[in-house]
């Protein structure tokens, strides 16, 4: 019999296009992660909130894996700095779905602090364990984004309470584990480290020449690539600023690609014309491209036709893009932040610079060109590493190992410490006896 999970990513739909202001490397994480758990046996159902009138509520993805659309406020674009006030509706909604279909998941894989309180409020009432990937934690963004964080303070208890409520916590990387550690007083023997990965199928080597003709690029240019979440926090007025220090390159382009549209909206979209007036102020406005958002099909060729690929945010969880474009035998220069320190090694797949460093970041650049034989090093390196530690396949089964640890564990426990309770649909469940503290979903 195949083993039924489900997980909750209530802002970041497997189904929703890259690029946007709350697209990113959650929607990837969660798509990927179920697709190839699927292929290791399991039924997955993926509850996320329903955002457009049009969507079904059910959605048969891909073998073994649904989709969910769950009511929760507005079938609308809600930034997700507000949707915890939907999140009670949610939660309600959600057991209303498992009531309805006799579901019987052994497992909730939350993600991000929405999601795990919906978890956690599933768990009271059904009894069902759950572990918790963050993506990001609230305190550290604080740090970092001080008075531009946008979430309610409430998250940062939400978060705490999660921290001691969920059966187990997923770090993304070493980084995140301390912050856990640190910040959070969580009990290192409860986290584990779990990477992000990356889809051979998608990304992979190709002869540069060929992309650059399918891009329309030149040959013998230096092409610089950012692609991603066009957000301030990702740095990428830093990397524009780096191109004033490197005027002597004569055939440099810098391809920024990422955004809410297909074309850069130059009117309305803020942080748009807040880059241009930068390049232009820096006077490389000629040598910057910004392409707007692209398809996942498309992106392995920008990943391919780039010298370097450039990642410099003031923090990052984990960061999903510098593993694609090292699948793509394209060197990583990135800030040594979170995840990125992890992924990246220093001088041998790419390069390590300081966050807000445009001059650093310029230096790298000039270090990685010098040698013909030195890049080439760092093309295949790159290749290697990724393909040792971070495929999906790699991650799956991590995440298999976890969740049989799990199962196991709450399959030895006593009977006595379960007690069989009949919500208002008639479904059998059990709730624990000694769970912690019900912290009250905000309405």
């Amino acid at each position: 019999m195949k083993r039924k999970i489900a997980f909750i990513s209530e802002h970041a739909s497997p189904l929703a296009v890259l690029g946007g202001v709350d697209s990113g490397g959650q929607n990837v994480y969660v798509a990927e992660l179920c697709k190839s758990l699927a292929k290791l046996g399991y039924l997955i159902d993926i509850f996320t909130r329903k955002d457009c009138t049009e969507l079904p509520e059910i959605v048969s993805w891909v073998p073994g894996v649904r989709v969910i659309h769950i009511e929760a406020g507005p079938a609308a674009d809600v930034p997700k700095e507000h949707l915890l006030g939907f999140m009670d509706e949610f939660g309600r909604n959600m057991i209303r779905f498992i009531a309805r279909f006799q579901m019987d998941y052994e497992l909730i894989h939350a993600n991000f602090f929405m999601s795990g309180l919906v978890a956690s409020y599933v768990k009271r009432r059904l009894g069902i364990p759950y572990v918790i990937t963050f993506h990001a934690l609230g305190k550290i963004r604080k740090l970092h984004q001080k008075e531009l964080d946008a979430f309610p303070e409430e998250r940062l208890d939400i978060e705490q309470m999660i921290v001691g409520d969920a059966d187990y916590i997923i770090a993304e990387c070493p980084q995140d584990k301390q912050d856990l550690v640190q910040h959070y007083h969580a009990d290192p023997s409860h986290i584990t480290i779990i990477p992000c990965g990356f889809s051979a199928d998608e990304f992979h080597p190709s002869a540069r020449l060929i992309a650059r003709r399918y891009l329309g690029l030149d040959e013998d240019e230096l092409v610089l690539l950012q692609l991603g979440r066009v957000v301030p926090r990702k740095g990428i007025d830093n990397v524009i600023r780096s191109l004033r220090y490197l005027h002597d390159i004569p055939k440099l382009r810098l391809l920024v690609v990422g955004g809410a549209t297909d074309v850069p909206d130059f009117e309305k979209d803020q942080e748009f014309i807040r880059l241009r007036d930068i390049a232009r102020a820096e006077g490389v406005l000629e040598r910057v491209e910004f392409t707007g958002r692209r398809n996942r099909q498309q992106l392995k060729q920008y990943y391919q036709a780039a010298d370097f690929f450039i990642s410099t945010p003031w923090y990052e969880p984990f960061g999903i893009t510098p593993l694609e474009a090292m699948a793509c035998g394209t060197p990583v220069i990135g800030s040594a932040v979170g995840g990125i320190k992890y992924t990246v090694k220093d001088r041998e797949t790419g390069f390590l610079v300081p966050p807000n460093d445009p001059e650093g970041l310029a230096l790298a650049v000039r270090e990685g060109i010098a040698c013909p034989d030195k890049y080439q090093a760092l093309c295949r390196n790159a290749l290697k590493r990724v393909n040792a530690y971070f495929t999906w396949e790699h991650v799956a089964q991590k995440a298999d190992d976890l969740y049989c640890r799990i199962h196991h564990h709450m399959l030895s426990r006593p009977a006595a410490y379960m007690l069989p309770m009949r919500n208002a649909g008639g479904m059998q469940h059990a709730d624990y006896r000694n769970s912690t503290r019900a912290y009250a979903i905000p309405r």
